[in-house]
């Protein structure tokens, strides 16, 4: 009798052992493959991004075509095209694709157009910062954005920040400061980039925060604001491309018949619009915090391989410039979900989410 009760618990104990193996080989497989899902994401985000800041540079730095307004406002055409087709595969394959139904509404296109003319302005300074800096200075002379969205959001939505905050804002100041005065040294230095990189911040910060006024308007959705803040502009570059000039410079350029340029063109109008899907998918796999900090990396990995690509030299003190611009952004974004997660009220579920997505609830990049 013994013996056959030693016999069935030392089988019980093996079955449990047994279950017990199962149940932490099925989490090491599921941790393992949500590793592999995660460095998948991020990696996508890395090539689009700078994938598409380097065909950027390359489409507006065309000694042929001096025409920046024609070139951003064909990606503006391209992404009215692809929200479109999106919507259509939506509608055959809805399993496999999740895209809102967007029609045209004049009024929700009225509602919208006060983002529009500050989208243009973003994307344009953007464009003409890249044109006269280049890749290796854009992440230096495009870095102010922070400290705008500080001086904005006190100007406008009278909220104060922490003196934290501010000392991380002084960093990145630090850092631009020290990086025109090296940039100029080399003598490579455009005061054009310069002045238009430090426009692209303000309407960056500008376009954060009536983006927030105008979600409402379009459900809440960011693929039908892309939709008709994209429409909007699309109308509103026509009068711009005909005040300076581009019309003319377009019609005698020697490549207008070539369908390689044109595929590059279009080509790059199909990564600006896939870079708002990769980056809502990596803050999706992720977290806010961590994909901002998966944006600083790049930006340093995107400025090395425009130093080596273009065979530069540059100082200590150029490279010192850019790691205080990108340290200075990381430590602000990482304050500012710091002060959220005291802020925000606090449960079990609360408590619960912020030990798995720290920041989950802060973009600052928004």
């Amino acid at each position: 009798m013994n013996r056959t009760q030693l016999k069935r618990s030392s089988i019980l104990r093996m079955a449990l052992s047994g279950s017990e193996t199962l149940e932490q080989g099925e989490h090491e497989e599921s941790f393992i493959l949500r590793a592999v899902k995660i460095a998948a994401v991020v990696a996508l985000y890395w090539f689009i991004s700078i994938t598409m800041v380097f065909l950027n540079n390359f489409l507006l730095d065309n000694r042929e075509l001096d025409a920046p307004l024609f070139v951003t406002f064909y990606q503006c055409v391209v992404t009215v095209g692809l929200c479109w087709l999106m919507q259509l595969f939506a509608k055959f394959f809805p399993g496999l694709i999740n895209f809102p139904s967007v029609r045209f509404d004049l009024k929700t296109s009225r509602e919208v157009l006060p983002l529009s003319v500050v989208f243009i302005g973003m994307i344009t300074f953007n464009n003409l910062c890249l044109k006269f800096l280049g890749v290796a200075f854009y992440t230096v002379g495009r870095s102010l954005s922070t400290v705008f969205n500080v001086l904005l959001s006190f100007i406008i939505l009278k909220q104060t920040t922490s003196l934290q905050a501010l000392l991380c804002c002084g960093i990145i100041l630090g850092g631009f400061w020290l990086g025109v005065d090296q940039e100029g040294l080399t003598g490579s230095l455009s005061w054009s980039g310069v002045f238009f990189g430090v426009l692209a911040s303000a309407f960056v910060s500008l376009n954060a925060i009536y983006t927030k006024k105008v979600m409402p308007a379009v459900d809440g959705s960011i693929w039908k604001l892309s939709f008709y803040n994209n429409i909007n502009a699309c109308v509103l570059f026509l009068p711009l491309i005909l005040v300076f000039g581009e019309v003319g410079r377009v019609a005698s350029f020697s490549r207008l018949t070539d369908l390689s340029f044109w595929g590059m063109m279009t080509l790059g109008g199909v990564f600006g619009f896939a870079i708002g899907y990769v980056t809502g998918l990596q803050i999706k796999f992720t977290s806010p915090l961590t994909h901002n900090v998966s944006g600083t990396a790049k930006a340093c990995a995107q400025t090395v391989i425009a130093v080596v690509y273009n065979q530069s030299s540059k100082s200590l003190l150029w490279w010192t410039s850019n790691m205080m611009v990108l340290g200075g952004s990381s430590a602000y974004t990482w304050v500012k979900s710091r002060e959220m997660q005291k802020t925000a009220p606090r449960g079990p579920q609360d408590s619960a989410k912020e030990k798995l997505l720290p920041g989950e609830k802060d973009n600052p990049e928004v």
